[in-house]
């Protein structure tokens, strides 16, 4: 049995690493623009949001972590794309989800067995004025940071943008084998 099946590697240990660190996110028109700061239904939101907040501290939770209930990650990195990891034999492929990014908007960097996938979505301009009603969709930048294996070649790595799917191929590279010296075990005098 392959140890390496049981044990993969860590992708993400860089991007646990910058857990801290905050990629702006920007909702447009908010409801502060919508029914101004001041209005009782953004009291009321706020205090809401502070109610729910308290209580889930008090059951050890944090609002903005449900994985471990099983619900899906709310962070403060609301536009962090999700992706999907695949090996075979010759090559890693890394698929990143990113509708709504044009293709001159991403932006790949290698740097120290490092992969940093930096984009942003962009707010379309409205010439005309409309009232909003319900404004879901978040624009801002955002960014992945993936670990990657000794064995990638790091002068081979290709991207392919289609139809929102940032497709990254790692082909990889035999590593050299590592010397083995016996030591020779002497009994105790």
């Amino acid at each position: 049995m392959d140890i390496k099946k049981l044990a993969p590697w860590n992708w993400f240990k860089k991007e646990q690493e910058d857990a801290g660190k905050s990629v702006p996110v920007h909702h447009p028109a908010g409801n502060e623009t919508l029914l101004g700061n001041d209005h009782p239904l953004i009291a009321f939101h706020r205090e809401f949001d502070r109610l729910f907040t308290s209580m889930l501290h008090g059951f050890g939770m944090s609002p903005l972590d449900f994985s471990r209930t099983g619900w899906p990650v709310l962070t403060h990195d609301t536009l962090k794309p999700t992706l999907d990891i695949g090996s075979t034999e010759k090559a890693y492929t890394v698929s990143v989800e990113v509708p709504g990014v044009e293709e001159n908007d991403v932006r790949l960097e290698l740097s120290d067995g490092t992969l940093i996938i930096r984009g942003e979505k962009k707010q379309a301009k409205e010439t005309e004025e409309r009232d909003f009603y319900c404004i879901e969709r978040s624009y801002g930048a955002f960014r992945r940071v993936l670990s990657l294996p000794e064995d990638v070649d790091n002068d081979n790595i290709q991207a392919v943008f289609k139809n929102g799917v940032l497709t990254i191929t790692m082909p990889r590279k035999a590593l050299p084998k590592s010397k083995v010296k016996r030591i020779e075990v002497k009994q105790a005098a």
